[in-house]
């Protein structure tokens, strides 16, 4: 559903109205003018001498979307499919998850018809990925549905596609869509109590002979409640592409550890201290969405869309930490989208949309405290509680921790020095030991 304009008749007329003496006319001066004719024409009056109403407008979108269908991350030990069985090893990105971001591009396009150009334009598309194979192509196979190219845009007759950059950066530096971020040791503290938790303790307590059936089917050893997920994912994953599961996987076993997957998730960002969970990790990503938010509708400068490609965990925080999380893992290709309106009267407004479903229109989400048309600054006030002021601070990382990777970075660079400074005095001793005179000699013709 594209956004929708607004739109006002206006009353055709001249300028005479605004000679009239209304003020007089109001003291009953003028005889044969009633008080419901002043009223009309005063009235009147404004509609013409009011500049028109704006319309509103679309000014900005955000999308987050999860990668598409893949193969499992990893397998367990009495698995009888291994990585060879995939054609292209664990965690990838199949034809599947392809067509599912071709579809989403699509279904973007169609939206936003009118508001994005028909064909691609560098300034108006902005897109970062977490660097990941299935994230990266995901995106790729997205905007190959979005920005189909056309007329000039074609390089090749042939070929109904055209490259359009990705943006990343290492998984190692990536501080925006890789969740859950760390090293954090206040999170890693607030897991801990989770644990404690009398949530987590039943869940513990009621599901302990399931995962040691689980376990003992598996050959794993070490598996939990907060790490039972990868069993299902790998189950799972081999039920969509047509493998047989084992006997011990059947519906009711499936159906329970998908219940166990969604509480890891909520483990994760959730059950407990949730908005202090939501400062050390999804906030940080929605520190970013609010600040493009308040720079667009500041100015107006590009880009129209702005696109995060990344992962369930990534859908799952940041809706935690605006408070609309339904309680189950995003599907493959699902996305959320922030909508920038610009209201006829020139305030701005924040609509939040959730498309999981492929064949259905978006879901509208409802910050709570704000209706779904949710003024900008109400929005902003809104969400400044899971915002961290400090993210490093606030994670109690200390000084030396903190400071560990410049702190070897020097002793390296000292030592690389010192090295140095030796190599130079040993030439220095090796040249003032030489005797007056000295000539190595060639033992061979000279060398063109």
């Amino acid at each position: 559903m594209r956004p929708g304009s607004c739109c006002r008749n206006q009353a055709a007329g001249s300028g005479v109205f605004a000679a009239i003496d209304l003020t007089a006319m109001m003291a009953g001066r003028p005889s044969g003018w009633s008080r419901a004719a002043i009223l009309q024409l005063v009235l009147g009056v404004n509609l013409i001498v009011m500049p028109p109403a704006q319309a509103r407008s679309l000014r900005f979108v955000t999308v987050l979307y999860r990668h598409g269908d893949r193969s499992p991350v990893k397998t367990y030990p009495k698995d009888p499919y291994q990585e060879d069985d995939w054609p292209q090893g664990f965690g990838q990105l199949t034809k599947e998850g392809m067509l599912q971001h071709w579809e989403l591009g699509q279904a973007l396009r169609q939206r936003y018809q009118g508001f994005l150009n028909t064909s691609y334009h560098r300034q108006e598309v902005y897109v970062r990925s977490t660097d990941f194979d299935r994230t990266l192509m995901s995106a790729e196979a997205n905007l190959a549905g979005l920005f189909p190219p056309d007329g000039m845009q074609r390089f090749n007759p042939n070929i109904s596609w055209q490259p359009i950059p990705v943006h990343t950066v290492p998984v190692a530096e990536d501080r925006l869509l890789k969740f859950p971020l760390g090293p954090c040791p206040r999170y890693e503290q607030l897991q801990n109590e989770t644990r404690q938790t009398p949530e987590y303790q039943n869940a513990s307590t009621q599901n302990a002979q399931f995962l040691d059936m689980v376990a003992n089917e598996t050959g794993l050893t070490d598996l939990t409640l907060e790490t039972v997920w990868n069993v299902y994912d790998t189950l799972f994953c081999e039920q969509t592409h047509g493998l047989v599961l084992p006997p011990w996987a059947s519906l009711e076993t499936m159906q329970r550890l998908s219940r166990l997957k969604d509480f890891s998730f909520r483990f994760l960002f959730g059950i407990y201290q949730q908005v202090e969970k939501a400062r050390l990790q999804g906030g940080v990503l929605l520190a970013q969405i609010r600040k493009n938010l308040t720079l667009m509708a500041a100015t107006s400068q590009f880009p129209k869309l702005l696109v995060y490609s990344a992962h369930d965990t990534t859908l799952v925080a940041l809706q935690m930490a605006l408070d609309v999380y339904n309680g189950e893992q995003a599907p493959y290709a699902s996305c959320h989208i922030f909508e920038l309106h610009q209201e006829d009267n020139g305030n701005f407004s924040v609509e939040m949309y959730f498309r999981n479903e492929s064949h259905k229109a978006p879901w509208p989400l409802i910050l709570p405290g704000c209706p779904h048309r949710c003024p900008l600054q109400d929005f902003l006030r809104l969400t400044e509680s899971v915002v961290p002021k400090d993210w490093q601070q606030e994670c109690q990382l200390t000084s030396s921790s903190a400071d560990t990777e410049v702190i070897v970075a020097l002793a390296v660079c000292g030592s690389i020095l010192f090295l140095l400074i030796v190599l130079l005095l040993t030439v220095l001793f090796r040249m003032q030991a030489q005797p007056p005179g000295y000539r190595h000699v060639a033992d061979g013709e000279d060398h063109a």
